[in-house]
């Protein structure tokens, strides 16, 4: 008999499925709260549920996790499991402490068909979308797994960002219901605020997202001209930046924070000159988009042919868009020794999209053109300087 897995269902979900039991809606909640708040994977320990309910879960559901591959642990103590989703894929996680709170890095699919030039999982191809309980079984794996690592009894992650391999919102159907269990109070209790989805650009679900779940939105933005992000994020030509910064303002009208952040991957001679800082400028001032910039340094793997910037240069992009009033701030990067920093995220993932011959074509035929550069206008519109925050 087939039995269903808890961790796929958000609350409303786990009480239509209580419902079928015949059970009320307060189980749900009850066993929600038992499963994400205390990490019980066991119903008969869930004491407080009818014995009658705990001998139903027996026959007709289960609790099951990721079976974690390998995990490593870095210096500066950030932790990246590699969790098995069956059919000879596997998705990475990494937990990243700070002094103020603890972030886990989730994956939202085995792959990803982006294919951006600098990201190590865009060059292996995309292979399926994970599942919502698979996306939350990442959340639920380490948190508990963090409780007991670290001996503490309250909770250790209190920031989740939708940063690792894959495309969160080629995924949709999968990521709302994930993000709304990270947010219920009976389960992680997350704020809106410290939650964040990592996107490319997929213009209509950003604006699907605002109105379903809106939490804290991040663009890979990485290039200030259509022609330049065309060829170091495919996705561009299809919703080109005009369109997704109107896409970020409309966002903004419900988003927890009044900001979006834009990622921008520093890459040596790519897009790290004075004239791609103030182009940014003019982009943001003529869009009047509400943003902060975050600079990222370039983790260089062999098959991308790119190069980080030195670190002079990045802070001297830093300097000049902080100059204009953009706040601004330099990724400090963390598990570079066990390749869990930003764009090294690969797990082992089955390419069915020939990725790999397609990024080679793409990067031959670049190397054969020079890019075109839109230089910036003489004059810029008057905007509202965003504040720190």
């Amino acid at each position: 008999m087939t039995t269903a897995n808890l961790l796929e269902f958000d609350l409303d979900g786990l009480a239509a499925f209580c419902e079928k039991l015949g059970e009320k809606k307060f189980r749900a909640t009850q066993l929600f709260r038992w499963i994400h708040q205390r990490g019980a994977s066991d119903f008969t320990q869930m004491t407080d549920l009818a014995k009658s309910l705990r001998e139903k879960l027996a026959t007709t559901a289960r609790v099951e996790a990721l079976s974690v591959l390998t995990q490593h642990e870095s210096k500066d103590g950030t932790i990246k499991w590699l969790f098995d989703v069956g059919g000879g894929d596997a998705v990475e996680a990494v937990f990243i402490p700070e002094d103020d709170r603890g972030t886990l890095c989730v994956s939202s699919q085995a792959g990803c068909a982006v294919g951006c030039r600098f990201c190590s999982t865009g060059h292996q191809g995309f292979s399926r979308n994970l599942t919502t309980g698979e996306i939350v079984a990442q959340l639920w794996f380490a948190e508990h797994f963090l409780r007991k690592h670290l001996k503490r009894d309250e909770r250790v992650i209190s920031n989740v960002v939708m940063m690792g391999m894959g495309e969160p919102l080629q995924n949709y159907s999968a990521l709302v219901p994930a993000l709304r269990t990270m947010l219920d109070d009976n389960a992680y209790g997350l704020s809106r605020r410290r939650v964040t989805v990592s996107t490319s650009g997929v213009v209509p679900m950003i604006d699907r997202l605002g109105t379903d779940c809106a939490v804290a939105m991040a663009v890979s933005l990485h290039a200030p001209n259509d022609a330049l992000r065309d060829d170091l994020v495919p996705l561009n030509r299809k919703y080109p930046i005009a369109e997704l910064l109107e896409a970020c303002k409309r966002y903004l009208v419900h988003a927890p924070r009044d900001f979006i952040t834009f990622e921008y991957c520093m890459l040596d001679g790519v897009n790290d000159q004075p004239e791609h800082a103030r182009q940014l400028i003019e982009l943001v001032r003529k869009h009047d988009v509400s943003c902060k910039f975050n600079l990222i340094p370039f983790n260089p793997f062999p098959a991308s042919g790119l190069l980080r910037s030195p670190q002079p240069r990045v802070l001297a992009f830093a300097r000049t868009l902080s100059e204009a009033g953009l706040v601004t701030t330099v990724r400090k990067t963390r598990g570079d020794d066990i390749d869990a920093a930003c764009g090294q995220l690969a797990g082992d993932v089955k390419d069915r999209t020939r990725a790999a011959e397609r990024m080679a074509q793409r990067r031959a035929a670049v190397a054969e053109r020079p890019v075109v550069l839109h230089p910036p206008r003489a004059k810029t519109p008057k905007t509202t300087v965003p504040q720190e925050h």
